[in-house]
């Protein structure tokens, strides 16, 4: 019995060393297998990592590109509205100045009108009054060109009747003359 509890173990321990190292050589393939195994799937998730990587970056540059392209559109577009706002705002200012302009120019104009309105008015009565003159003269003259006729006449008959006198005269002395 006593031999039995040394060599009993004796053979367990052998026979475990057998199945430890027979577990153990399995083992240490299987684990660097696992290991290799898994050395490739972490290489081939690096090199997907890697290909996503740049994936990614020429998708940021494409990204980055395509927002430099929309800021400069913006950008563009921005300059144009703020220069066309100005222009706007530009020609709104000049059409103040204009419209100021043409409204001193208008009221300037109007009292103008009033002005030679006033003086058409007092050119109209000058003509009215030059009108009624020349009415006037024109009868004025008619009546002194019947003066002259009448008084034409009149002298006429004057100088007649001086003559006539004259020559009564003349007779007279002719007679006084025939009987002295």
């Amino acid at each position: 019995m006593n031999k039995s509890y040394f060599l009993v173990p004796l053979i367990a321990v052998l026979l475990f060393s057998g199945y430890y190292w027979s577990f153990k050589t399995a083992y240490d393939k299987k684990a660097a297998d696992q290991v290799l195994v898994e050395k490739e799937k972490h290489v081939e998730q690096l090199k997907i990592e890697a290909k996503n990587r740049a994936i990614a970056i020429d998708q940021a540059v494409k990204a980055d590109a395509k927002r430099k392209e929309e800021r400069a559109i913006k950008d563009a577009k921005d300059k144009a509205d703020k220069e066309a706002r100005q222009a706007a705002v530009d020609a709104r200012g000049r059409a103040l100045q204009k419209q100021g302009r043409l409204e001193l120019s208008a009221r300037r104009l109007a009292d103008q009108v009033v002005t030679l309105k006033e003086e058409i008015a007092k050119i109209e009565e000058q003509k009215k009054s030059a009108t009624t003159e020349q009415d006037f003269l024109n009868v004025y003259v008619k009546q002194a060109e019947a003066n002259v006729v009448s008084l034409t006449a009149v002298l006429d008959k004057i100088e007649a009747a001086n003559k006539a006198a004259a020559e009564y005269e003349r007779q007279q002395r002719a007679l006084a003359a025939k009987k002295s």
